[in-house]
């Protein structure tokens, strides 16, 4: 259920199923935009995963996940770091993609982040001031953040996350959507090759403290009305799916992950999504894809004040950045909606109901401008850098 402005009646959201997008109609989907993902080596594998499917309808290999760093991925081009550079588990450690689509309407870069906010990002977000302007950005950094830096990791996180929320509200402009991924669940014992041998006696309490760090991001990302898809709930009951090593996460995993995505992206530019049941040829239906026998628990430790199968209590969040923020009110379950910004014309505009821009109804509250997505693409209206 969504609700709309005050005094208006409650309505059913148009679009709530997951749709399993095919590679022509996520083309269509992203037909000159300009797709921005940063973050560590699950962000690293949407990037891949997105990148493939902008070209066929195709699953990543065991290898294709793996790999960090290469120069070249399904025709993308490695821009910085990786091999260009120094192969590292260091918090120093770059990584710079891009994909550009032969037909030269498709952009996708990703950055490698080691933690939310730093010098690093400000340097990303200049490039993405003065470069070609995003229309979709997505974001995630939390496992490097909370094992890293130190004994006070969380309350850094923190403030990190207000500060780095406070930039991309300055810097992105007012046609992007940004996604906070929210962090995906952990297994019980944590070996991936970001955790150091000397820093694996934190691998116990880091599930939980991504539990805790998943509360401030999502918070803090819809004050600031951006959009929040909660990676955590959708993959709770997933984990035959989650590698052995107790972090990353196999092939179906991922195009499971891109088509929640995509979906929640259409949802947002208001494009009407193809309506077909589930291919039976597929390898991840819907009814096989999730073990509901399997259940962990994340219940917090005693040292934040509560016992198992307790619910974590947050405690305050950081004071906000001074400046205006504009707060959101609507609260929903899973997938958290941020206010729309001003949309430019576009194949998929929402046209808009007035009022200043960052203050109207949410993606979601809004009449639908329906967009189907068998229309004919536009003529392409830039030239993306190589």
């Amino acid at each position: 259920m969504v609700f709309c402005l005050e005094n208006e009646e409650p309505r059913l959201r148009l679009r709530s199923a997951m749709v399993h997008f095919q590679a022509s109609e996520v083309q269509q989907l992203l037909h000159n935009k300009f797709v921005v993902i940063l973050g560590d080596s699950i962000q690293r594998a949407v990037y891949k995963d997105l990148v493939l499917l902008l070209q066929r309808d195709s699953l990543l290999t065991a290898a294709q996940l793996k790999a960090k760093g290469e120069l070249s991925f399904e025709q993308d081009q490695l821009v910085a770091g990786g091999q260009l550079g120094e192969l590292h588990n260091g918090t120093q450690y770059r990584e710079v993609r891009q994909f550009c689509s032969g037909s030269g309407h498709h952009l996708v870069r990703f950055y490698f982040l080691t933690r939310v906010y730093s010098e690093y990002l400000e340097g990303v977000l200049e490039e993405l001031t003065y470069g070609p302007a995003p229309d979709l950005v997505i974001i995630n950094s939390c496992l490097w953040d909370l094992s890293r830096y130190g004994r006070c990791s969380m309350e850094s996180y923190r403030e990190n996350l207000e500060r780095v929320f406070v930039r991309m509200d300055q810097v992105l402009p007012d046609s992007c959507l940004l996604v906070w991924n929210m962090a995906m669940p952990l297994g019980e014992r944590v070996t991936g090759g970001f955790l150091l041998p000397e820093l694996q006696p934190l691998a116990g309490s880091l599930r939980r403290d991504v539990v805790e760090g998943n509360f401030y991001s999502a918070t803090l990302a819809r004050d600031h009305c951006f959009d929040v898809l909660d990676l955590h709930f959708h993959f709770r009951h997933a984990v035959q799916h989650r590698h052995r090593d107790g972090v990353h996460w196999d092939q179906h995993a991922h195009r499971h992950l891109s088509h929640l995505l995509l979906t929640h992206v259409a949802d947002a530019w208001g494009v009407e999504l193809p309506k077909r049941d589930y291919p039976s040829g597929q390898p991840f239906p819907p009814h096989e894809f999730f073990n509901y026998n399997s259940t962990e628990d994340f219940s917090m430790s005693s040292h934040l004040g509560c016992g198992p199968g307790v619910n974590f209590v947050p405690g305050p969040l950081p004071p906000p950045v001074p400046g205006p923020i504009p707060h959101g009110q609507h609260r929903g379950p899973v997938v958290h909606r941020g206010m729309p910004r001003c949309a430019p014309n576009s194949p998929y505009h929402v046209p808009r109901m007035g009022g200043p821009c960052r203050q109207r109804l949410r993606h979601s509250d809004r009449l639908i401008h329906t967009n189907k997505l068998d229309r004919q693409p536009p003529a392409h209206s830039g030239t993306w850098p190589g």
